[in-house]
């Protein structure tokens, strides 16, 4: 149990309880709590929603500036040399780095989508976060190695069955341009049947939307995919960057979860004009994601919540556009609503999943907004404490074992510094 005593929420002063999982209290008036609360002094602190970041590849956090000053596809082929050589041990160690990371920065949850997904989630699980984690289905277009990966990710469902807490595994379809049409379809069956999220790239450059018009009949790739029929409230497509009015409307029309990625799209030349406003005004529902770091180089939501605004206030001419609270929404509530949870927001019965900002420093001396402070001035070292689940997974910028996490990781880039 935890008292957040005297916290500032929503400019105000005021007392939250956590029991169990869960918010159970919110009141400006003392609340008395059950002997054993852990107290915590908010005096000189404020209140948020855990970041939700829905889409990267947390263990491509050691590839990290391997690959430099590079378009999209010539990225990926060297990438993917790496990759084919990293084992279940790294995946592990890389993903408890990752995780550290990502809890300096306030994500209490993340929708990841990379290799050995039962290592990614252990390590998740052992740092205190919530993972969303995919299988991926990435055949090339090969028959037998499609026929594998069906195989395989069959027995992992099963062997999910046995995980205790929540097994958060999830499908996930690479792309177009990587995955059979064969494969797309069992996959996006597959993840109806069993109640699954199907989690995708979509639409993300100019050469996947010419090379799938040209090899589906002049469809774009999401017109491609809502004809093969996976397009619906299951997805979650990343990207989403290269679409036309008709695509719009098909993602509104199918409630898709659209994840704007805005550093790895700008870093890799890959474009800026996310349409935030037609999507959202057609129906599908916004999130962000700091994609993998080896490309954005950031698991920092902070940083993507600036970013974002920035190029939407500046492609559009308007700063009106992206205003604080649509933007906050996006870095947690939207996330929740994707992956069902009943998280980022902070409410009575929600779950404890909250970010404490330190407001003991230059940043928060003026008087103005405090979300404008926070995304516009402040930087991610202000997240003082991380609560998930209604445990202190970080206190006092301090996350338990991470020298541990550090010397693992460490001990692992061997395997990538020859090449």
């Amino acid at each position: 149990m935890i008292l957040l005593q005297n916290i500032l929420l929503d400019d105000r002063r005021t007392n939250i309880f956590i029991e169990g999982e869960r918010i159970r209290r919110i009141s400006p008036s003392p609340i008395p709590v059950p002997p054993g609360t852990e107290i915590i002094d908010g005096s000189h602190q404020a209140v948020i929603p855990g970041f939700i970041n829905m889409h990267t590849h947390a263990a491509m956090i050691l590839l990290r500036g391997i690959h430099e000053d590079l378009c999209l596809y010539d990225w990926l082929e060297r990438i993917w040399k790496i990759e084919a050589k990293v084992d279940r041990e790294f995946i592990y160690h890389a993903t408890r780095a990752a995780c550290l990371e990502m809890l300096k920065g306030g994500t209490t949850t993340f929708n990841d989508q990379y290799w050995f997904a039962p290592e990614s989630r252990r390590a998740a699980l052992e740092m205190g976060l919530r993972p969303r984690i995919a299988f991926v289905f990435l055949d090339s277009h090969n028959a037998e190695m499609a026929a594998r990966q069906r195989k395989a990710f069959e027995a992992l469902y099963e062997r999910s069955k046995g995980w205790e807490g929540e097994p958060g595994l999830c499908v996930g379809i690479h792309s177009v341009y990587t995955v059979s049409e064969e494969n797309i379809l069992w996959a996006n069956r597959f993840a109806l049947e069993h109640g699954l999220k199907v989690h995708m790239h979509l639409a993300e450059t100019p050469l996947e939307d010419r090379d799938c018009r040209k090899a589906h009949d002049g469809l774009s790739p999401t017109a491609y995919f809502d004809r093969l029929g996976v397009l619906g409230p299951h997805v979650i497509a990343a990207h989403c960057l290269c679409l036309s009015d008709d695509d719009v409307e098909i993602l509104g029309k199918r409630g898709v979860h659209c994840v704007h990625n805005i550093n790895s799209n700008a870093k890799l030349s890959s474009g800026y004009h996310f349409r935030y406003n037609e999507l959202r005004d057609a129906g599908a529902n916004v999130c962000l994601g700091t994609d993998g770091a080896a490309s954005s180089n950031s698991l920092d939501l902070l940083e993507t919540m600036k970013t974002t605004a920035l190029f939407q206030k500046a492609w559009r001419n308007d700063p009106r556009e992206m205003p604080l609270g649509e933007l906050m929404d996006c870095a947690t509530v939207n996330g929740a609503r994707a992956l069902g949870l009943e998280s980022g927001v902070i409410r009575e019965g929600a779950l404890a999943d909250l970010s404490l900002v330190d407001l003991d420093n230059t940043y928060f001396l003026s008087p103005g907004s405090f979300l404008a402070n926070l995304i516009y001035a402040a930087h991610s070292d202000v997240i003082s404490s991380v609560i998930v689940g209604g445990r202190l997974v970080m206190r006092n910028r301090h996350v338990p074992h991470e020298e541990e996490i550090l010397e693992g990781a460490r001990n692992v880039i061997r395997e990538i510094e020859a090449l």
